[in-house]
């Protein structure tokens, strides 16, 4: 039979048949060691083949093959730094919400999650969350983030779950589509997505005072079927992103605001450092290109080894 993942908790998948009936299905050993680094070899939005187990108790079934990834989102497993996890495969676009406190959303965290979605082809949409929380100069921050994104090509959309602000808009967008909502935990994917579709219920809590960070209430990724014609992917909250399996040379490329100067760069090659007639260079210093950008793009290209982990909260 053929499927697709719409839950994993790590050791089960819960997978949808193509006549609509969900199976709990475990993996053959195989895909342990076919050389895969991934922590999780099938992901939520994995289309599979399966054989059911037994059809007179539980449907049961075993997972046996995946099929080819139309796309996917990877991030260096926080503990284990050397292998990856899979957040979620064949998606149509992901929404990353943002909070300029409550928590913070540090500019280097969204860079290097745009720059994956790039690297996996997966559209990604910006949604500055919780807008109603905020004054006049943190909604002039706001916007002047959203700019910034704009001008590299992002759609960005002002967004609160609670006044319902362009929560018809979000809806539209994803009306026919598979959406992933990513971010830090407590950013209010669970409550914007309770709000696109209040009969999920998915839980939320609240943000700790003490850290102002958001608490996990969304455990492992899991697919939910919307009322209107759209499948919505929530992920559990992420600390950190790192970059994975992206090359020196092609980082740049996934930059849209630097990918468009490259051709105009003197070296075909160039890397955008210390080349002379670096056209991505000239930009930056007459104020096309945000600083904060190219400091994404130089951290990411030194590799700092722990900043993945360390870039989303200010050091004490």
């Amino acid at each position: 039979m053929i499927g697709t993942v719409y839950k994993s908790t790590g050791s089960w998948y819960q997978v949808k048949s193509e006549a609509g009936k969900f199976y709990d299905c475990r993996i053959k050993g195989k895909f342990r060691i076919k050389g895969i680094k991934s922590t999780n070899p099938v992901a939520v939005g994995d289309r599979v083949q399966f054989d059911v187990e037994d059809k007179e108790s539980k449907a049961q079934g075993v997972i046996k093959e995946i099929e080819e990834r139309q796309n996917y989102i990877i991030r260096k497993s926080v503990n284990l730094s050397k292998q990856t996890h899979i957040i979620a495969a064949n998606i149509d676009q992901v929404f990353l919400l943002i909070t300029l406190n409550n928590p913070p959303t540090l500019t280097t965290f969204i860079d290097r999650f745009l720059v994956t979605a790039e690297a996996y082809q997966v559209k990604a949409v910006l949604l500055f969350n919780k807008v109603d929380t905020y004054n006049e100069d943190e909604l002039v921050e706001v916007k002047y983030l959203a700019a910034i994104y704009r001008s590299a090509g992002y759609d960005c959309i002002g967004v609160s779950a609670k006044t319902g602000k362009n929560v018809d808009k979000v809806k539209e967008m994803m009306t026919g589509k598979t959406s992933m909502f990513a971010g830090h935990s407590g950013t209010g994917k669970s409550t914007l997505v309770n709000a696109i579709e209040p009969g999920l219920n998915l839980k939320t809590s609240e943000i700790s005072e003490q850290h102002k960070q958001g608490q996990h209430t969304t455990t492992f990724a899991e697919m939910f079927d919307l009322g209107f014609d759209a499948r919505i992917i929530d992920t559990p909250g992420i600390k950190g992103f790192g970059v994975v399996e992206i090359e020196r040379e092609e980082l740049g490329d996934y930059f849209p605001e630097f990918f468009k100067l490259k051709q105009d760069c003197k070296f075909h090659n160039c890397l955008h450092l210390e080349e002379p007639k670096c056209a991505v260079k000239d930009a930056l210093e007459d104020g096309e290109i945000a600083w904060s950008r190219y400091k994404s793009y130089l951290q990411i290209m030194e590799d700092e080894e722990d900043n993945y982990r360390t870039d989303i909260y200010p050091k004490k």
